[in-house]
């Protein structure tokens, strides 16, 4: 079994919801193989199942001044805000062909995963108890690299991750990411004090993708 991996660049995040659609149906249908689908978005705020209207920090007609899309979409977590410079992945993975019904398991892979690409890269990043996704390692308060929320229909997994790359960690100001108060938003260019230009952003791809190759060969 392997997983192929497409970069697909920056797509609307409506436009990458009927991708993701379409690639659980041919996967459920055994037209295609287990795909990691990499992309940027458009900037766009996304309220998971388990989202509160509070953590919306500014209206939602000042989203749209600000050129910033709004959707209410069927993975589990709270709110959370994508654009330019973050690095999102969209695994379509089939866990009962893989014999891994087990969704805490597989919210522990991509974690491991993320954290394993980033090692290499020079980033000590290290999950968090009692919350999802990845933090820099050892930070006070904790400061958040990646943030993870899935779906899963008959076990074809859907959604996935958002690592900030080169955004602005700013960009997140119009939103209680998560809906943790107690945690900052950072990035891999803030942590390694790099420039935020294309050539950081092709690395993160890069091993992010073999990252998750090695994970799920």
């Amino acid at each position: 079994m392997t997983l192929r991996t497409e970069w697909l660049g920056r797509v609307p995040y409506a436009a990458a919801l009927d991708l993701q659609k379409l690639a659980v149906e041919d996967r459920l249908e055994g037209r295609m193989p287990d795909r990691l689908l990499l992309l940027e978005h458009t900037p766009v705020v996304t309220f998971g199942r388990g989202a509160r209207a509070e953590n919306l920090r500014v209206s939602e007609s000042e989203l749209q001044a600000r050129g910033i899309d709004l959707h209410h979409v069927a993975r589990g977590g709270d709110v959370t805000y994508h654009g330019p410079g973050q690095l999102v992945g969209y695994p379509i993975v089939d866990l009962a062909a893989r014999d891994a019904r087990d969704v805490v398991a597989w919210l522990c892979l991509l974690e491991t995963s993320l954290i394993r690409a980033l090692a290499g890269l020079g980033v000590a990043a290290a999950p968090a108890e009692g919350k999802t996704g990845v933090f820099v390692a050892g930070s006070r308060p904790l400061r958040k690299l990646a943030s993870i929320g899935v779906g899963v229909k008959r076990w074809v997994t859907w959604h996935g991750f958002a690592l900030n790359v080169s955004l602005d960690p700013r960009d997140f100001d119009v939103i209680v990411p998560c809906g943790l108060h107690d945690v900052e938003m950072s990035s891999v260019a803030q942590e390694l004090g790099a420039a935020a230009d294309p050539a950081l952003f092709d690395e993160v791809r890069e091993a992010v993708a073999s990252a998750f190759e090695r994970a799920l060969p």
